[in-house]
């Protein structure tokens, strides 16, 4: 049975606190009418520290999309190699191993994909198959770990590098100031990660068991981009902090199917979005708040790294491994609304 192994995530070393992106607000936009609720809104997000790629001064200068491209391509082939090195060395394979690569990344764009010179450049066969994810925004993160799962599942004993590549920070437009905007300005980060998914039962890990996808209907445009000269322009609904009432009796059917209890597992690796969605989570699945303490540290250390927030969820579980057997659900939301989730069980083979 297929086991996600121990992910490997990277964050840069240019830091902005709560205190700093409060102040940046205050000083930027310190005429709008809602400024007071964008402050608290900010504040609730329980974001203590951010990582981005460049300094701040830099990041609030908008070079042009052209430019932007550029420097995604060039952070992502700078930053990728070691995380890409770590995980496969978690996993005790060589590059020459995986079978398929699943890359995801919703802050940048190349064609051919980062999957292509992973392949040229870092020791993969020319035969690895390629899959790039670019539209899912955070729900990815879920989505190429259950693509990993199926492809392991058609062709067993394959091995899939799984790749999340984010620079939130690229997306930040300074004419923007609609609330949806300014949050996503106080609550986003960078980071890559990457984990494998081995086709055997070689390494610790979570054996994956079964996965599901699941689209709400009708919330298309909850979660978007206005893609415009300037780039990507990040919209959010404001109901999109109460999805969990239309997504968690999908998880909590998805477990029944399987003879699984969505309120009685031992460990959940949950998509910290923001804290509205940890805890109507909790109370909708009645699980005890403490069960989400990692996603909370994931969000709290580096706010929401997009489709690397499972990864890294999960590393932390790694940490506080339960024991042998222990059930478990990860899971993944974002555009679509989309849910992508999968259930499994705790493998602490070395």
């Amino acid at each position: 049975m297929p086991v996600l192994c121990r992910p490997a995530v990277w964050v840069p070393d240019h830091v902005i606190s709560m205190e700093e992106t409060l102040a940046l607000a205050r000083s930027l936009h310190p005429h709008h009418p809602r400024l007071r609720s964008v402050l608290r809104m900010i504040e609730h997000t329980g974001v203590a520290e951010r990582h981005l790629i460049q300094p701040i001064e830099v990041t609030l200068d908008h070079p042009g999309f052209e430019a932007r491209s550029k420097i995604y391509d060039y952070e992502a082939r700078s930053r990728i190699p070691a995380v890409v090195e770590e995980a496969l060395r978690s996993a005790s394979l060589a590059p020459r191993d995986i079978d398929a690569i699943v890359f995801v990344s919703c802050t940048g764009f190349t064609m051919p994909p980062p999957t292509s010179w992973m392949i040229n450049e870092l020791g993969f066969r020319n035969s690895t198959r390629q899959i790039p994810i670019a539209q899912l925004g955070c729900a990815a993160g879920g989505s190429a770990i259950n693509r990993a799962h199926d492809f392991c599942r058609a062709y067993p004993g394959s091995h899939v590098l799984v790749v999340a590549c984010e620079f939130c920070s690229l997306c930040y437009q300074p004419d923007d100031s609609d609330i949806g905007s300014l949050l996503s300005d106080g609550l986003f980060g960078d980071a890559v990660a990457a984990a494998v998914v081995r086709g055997d039962e070689a390494s610790a890990g979570m054996r994956l068991e079964h996965n599901v996808s699941h689209l709400v209907p009708g919330t298309e445009d909850w979660i978007a981009y206005e893609v415009k000269n300037t780039g990507f322009h990040f919209r959010l609904d404001k109901r999109v902090p109460g999805t969990m009432s239309a997504l968690a009796p999908t998880l909590r059917t998805f477990a029944r199917d399987h003879g699984w209890d969505a309120s009685d597992l031992d460990f959940y690796v949950i998509h910290a979005g923001g804290p509205r969605i940890l805890d109507d989570l909790s109370r909708f699945l009645s699980v005890d708040a403490a069960a989400f303490r990692l996603s909370r540290a994931t969000l709290t250390a580096y706010g929401n790294i997009a489709s690397a927030v499972v990864l890294d969820v999960l590393r932390r579980q790694f940490d506080d491994a339960p024991h042998e057997g222990a059930t478990g659900l990860l899971a993944g939301f974002g555009p679509g609304i989309t849910a992508e989730a999968v259930l499994g069980t705790w493998n602490n083979a070395r």
